[in-house]
């Protein structure tokens, strides 16, 4: 598969890469980032993904998310894909709304016209760029973990909990967790996938352990000045579904931080530390 370089910058030894290709799956073209650090040739290295939140690209994290130094430490590639399809002839939302359609793809298949062509978000995220980014950068397939922010996280989580043998660890910053029951999730399942309320349950935490999938474990911090915190993020249902599911959550309430990459990037390290030692058990 054919990788066009758009940047390459150095960064606490390892390079910071910035990469386009043609996707099968959004037809479109995808923009991403990737970090190498430094290692030794022909050494194998865990992996972190990252799925950031509505109205992002792979570029808030890569410029705003603070990971080089922790990423560097514990020789961790990151990895930040887009969170839509972007381009002429890609439908957004009908009323330039910011949670629906450009920038928010919500990390699912849709089946609804006319999004059904472009945003198949979940297949790529889980199958075609993983296949990419093995074929052009020194992943240990064996030692993958992912992370997310707020929509993203809902991404990081559904996807931990439908692949459980990939993953070895999953974390997330203010995640959207029960997307069926809050109105970002609503409208955005509902837009994509229609009123077909089971294929909602494939794309929604809460739901997924609800219904049997299961995880090792899960690390979540929110803020508690986060302006999305009671309508749209509702840390405590997926509390609630842990504990009744027996899967250890550490949740964590960080006295006043919000909702911004301020928030994340001050545990990102955090995090990066918690992935690294899962990654290398």
């Amino acid at each position: 598969m054919a990788l066009q370089t758009l940047s390459l910058n150095k960064s606490y030894g390892g390079i910071q890469g910035v990469y386009r290709h043609a996707s099968r799956e959004t037809q479109t073209d995808m923009t991403f980032s990737v970090y190498v650090p430094a290692h030794r040739e022909g050494t194998k290295l865990a992996a972190v993904w990252y799925l950031s939140g509505l109205t992002c690209t792979h570029a808030n994290v890569t410029e705003k998310g603070e990971f080089r130094s922790a990423c560097a430490e514990h020789g961790l590639i990151f990895i930040a894909p887009d969170t839509s399809p972007r381009g002429e002839g890609v439908p957004g939302d009908p009323a330039n709304s910011y949670d629906f359609g450009l920038g928010a793809g919500f990390y699912v298949d849709a089946t609804e016209a006319p999004f059904s062509r472009n945003y198949r978000m979940w297949s790529y995220v889980t199958d075609e760029l993983p296949k990419l980014v093995a074929e052009h950068f020194p992943v240990d397939p064996g030692r993958q973990s992912i992370m997310g922010h707020s929509m993203g996280g809902h991404g990081a989580l559904t996807a931990a909990l439908r692949h459980p043998g990939r993953y070895r660890a999953a974390s997330a910053f203010a995640p959207v967790v029960a997307p069926s029951r809050v109105p970002w999730g609503i409208k955005a399942l509902g837009g994509y996938l229609g009123n077909d309320k089971a294929a909602w349950r494939k794309h929604d935490t809460v739901a997924l352990i609800e219904d049997g999938a299961r995880f090792r474990e899960f690390l979540v911090d929110y803020g508690d000045a986060d302006q999305f915190l009671t309508e749209q993020l509702r840390p405590e249902l997926l509390q609630a579904a842990c504990e009744k599911a027996g899967i250890p959550l550490t949740l964590r309430r960080q006295s006043g931080y919000d909702h911004s990459y301020y928030f994340i990037s001050s545990f990102m390290s955090d995090h990066l530390h918690w992935h690294a030692q899962r990654l290398d058990a």
